[in-house]
């Protein structure tokens, strides 16, 4: 496997541009908490990965999403373990963004000039819980289907705009499967298109700007 990237960097080049990012000195009071960030980027690429695999059996159809959810439990190769693997990263990954938050501003992090960080990781952790929120209703069982008609019901109480926001989340008056079709292109087009925009901004404002260690 050594030789393997030995020859793939000889021909591509791939350490000497990457150098900077990939190795850089640590501040003084930086603890284990400061790896909180990784982590959730680690089981962003697991989620992403799983999803890949799930989306090639699954059908976002209203008649046919609970029965390819079967399928995929069990009658695919792994496709139990996938499933399980994908539920759980993206519980963990919610548990780890959260966390991260915590520690940046337990921190002060959040303070100038790093207050644009902020933002956008704030901005990813919304993104997360609208990612864990669209999934739940992909199973297109019971659970999922009236925890999504509380949850969008929700969305009907914003002033002004509560009913047109609740109508635009469900695709009409009611869960249908227009619903669940919009749902799901929330779930594996749009959310992770942002996602990925806002970790690349992220990491770059973290390169730019360093990591901020002690209290």
């Amino acid at each position: 496997m050594g030789n393997f990237f030995e020859w793939l960097d000889r021909n591509f080049g791939i350490k000497k541009p990457h150098r900077r990012f990939l190795y850089r000195s640590i501040p003084d009071g930086v603890n284990y908490f400061f790896c909180l960030g990784g982590i959730a980027f680690t089981l962003f690429i697991m989620l992403f990965a799983s999803g890949l695999m799930l989306a090639i059996y699954y059908v976002p159809s209203e008649n046919e999403a609970f029965a390819s959810i079967l399928r995929i439990q069990n009658e695919v190769r792994f496709g139990g373990f996938i499933r399980s693997f994908h539920k759980w990263s993206a519980n963990l990954f919610i548990v780890a963004i959260v966390l991260h938050t915590i520690r940046v501003f337990v921190y002060k992090a959040y303070r100038h000039p790093r207050e644009l960080n902020w933002i956008a990781g704030s901005l990813i952790l919304i993104l997360a819980f609208a990612s864990g929120f669209t999934g739940y209703l992909l199973p297109w069982d019971q659970k999922a289907y009236w925890a999504t008609e509380v949850g969008t019901s929700m969305a009907r109480t914003v002033p002004l705009l509560g009913p047109y926001l609740c109508n635009f989340l469900r695709g009409g008056e009611d869960i249908t499967g227009a619903t669940l079709v919009r749902f799901y292109a929330i779930h594996v087009l749009y959310i992770p298109l942002f996602m990925c925009l806002l970790l690349w901004a992220h990491f770059h404002l973290v390169k730019h700007q360093g990591v901020k260690g002690g209290l």
